[in-house]
């Protein structure tokens, strides 16, 4: 047995870059390594990337991958780890970025103070964000490939200095006030973003492996990508809880900072300025999702893909149902079957118990 192949048999969650992404599964991952690995496969698409955790696992597989997400911020994580082969960002590229004199617009500091990060924060961002999008010192694809692993890292800084991980509230006092808190990390909020995000530079770079299998990353809705050329189809859409709110199932939402920095330049006039946390306007891309749209999404998208076989990522207690999915699915699959897992969520440990995490898969 080749080395490689005991790498894949041995996988911990820890072999994959770490992330404070909504629903991500990276913790998961050996469980879906476990039920996909037997699975005859060679190409795969992953048509809701996020984290890209799971196209990482394809990847360290040996397959030829696809990673897909509508967002724009999450293009340039699959980017950086999924189609980047062997590019690294160098201590050298971290200091010219650091300390790069170009005059920014001070975009964030105007228009979001107050309402995620301290000022001080909102202008390093600034000048991390507008200096990523104006990096020159490469060209080509190796310059596209560095910026996007820079985005990352300042995506993943980011989100490790927010309370909750996510934007969807004006709640800087959450970090701000003195107060006795029994959760969220103080420790992380306290440290500069500097020496967050260099440490997110290093882990993206240990991560970056050449699988001797091309792969790509793609910014388009999981509706309009062509159907044929995938032997298997990976789908992990945002989730509604029927007995919730469903608050944190909008990603357009949750991460619009992080889209709005990868838009630096169009910032300002993407912004709903009716929301009090600076939202973006919304798109159509949020409705396909909805939970007025979510039936008829799956079954589209299960008969989209009906020539490859597909895996969809799912909970218990889902709109729609687990049920409604495996007859949607048995209409074009000859073979359909469910697995599951107990799990809980770092920010649901109440409910924990509750949770568990289906594969639904059709062959």
């Amino acid at each position: 047995m080749s080395n490689y192949k005991k790498m894949q048999l041995e996988l911990t969650y820890k072999d994959f870059p770490s992330t404070r992404y909504q629903g991500s599964k990276r913790k998961i991952v050996p469980w879906i390594y476990k039920n996909t690995k037997d699975l005859k496969f060679r190409t795969v698409l992953d048509g809701c990337g996020g984290s890209a955790s799971v196209s990482y696992l394809f990847k360290k597989m040996g397959k030829q991958v696809s990673y897909n997400d509508k967002l724009e911020f999450n293009f340039h994580i699959g980017r950086s780890l999924i189609e980047n082969q062997n590019v690294i960002f160098s201590k050298e590229d971290v200091h010219h970025l650091l300390n790069n004199d170009l005059n920014n617009p001070n975009t964030i500091s105007k228009l979001f103070s107050g309402i995620y990060y301290l000022d001080q924060e909102n202008s390093w961002l600034d000048n991390v964000g507008y200096g990523i999008l104006n990096m020159n010192h490469y060209t080509g694809n190796i310059l596209e490939i560095k910026k996007s692993i820079a985005y990352n890292a300042l995506f993943q800084a980011c989100l490790t200095k927010r309370p909750f991980n996510l934007f969807h509230r004006n709640n800087l006092q959450i970090r701000t006030k003195d107060v006795k808190r029994n959760f969220g990390n103080k420790k992380t909020w306290e440290k500069d973003f500097s020496s967050v995000f260099e440490h997110f530079i290093d882990e993206i770079n240990s991560k970056v492996f050449d699988s001797g299998i091309p792969c790509n990353s793609l910014n388009k809705s999981i509706f309009e990508i062509d159907e044929i050329g995938y032997d298997l189809v990976y789908l992990d859409p945002p989730y509604h809880n029927k007995e919730r709110t469903n608050e944190t199932s909008n990603y357009h939402q949750c991460y619009h900072f992080l889209e709005g920095i990868v838009n630096y330049d169009n910032w300002e006039s993407m912004i709903d300025y009716n929301s009090k946390n600076r939202r973006l306007l919304k798109n159509d891309a949020e409705n396909l999702f909805s939970k007025t749209n979510i039936y008829q999404s799956f079954e589209v998208l299960i008969s989209k893909f009906r020539k490859s076989k597909i895996i969809v990522s799912y909970k218990y207690g889902g709109i729609p149902s687990i049920d409604y999915i495996v007859k949607t699915m048995k209409k074009h699959k000859k073979i359909v079957y469910t697995r599951s897992l107990p799990y809980i969520y770092a920010l649901n440990k109440s409910n924990g118990a509750k949770t568990r995490e289906v594969l639904i898969i059709g062959i």
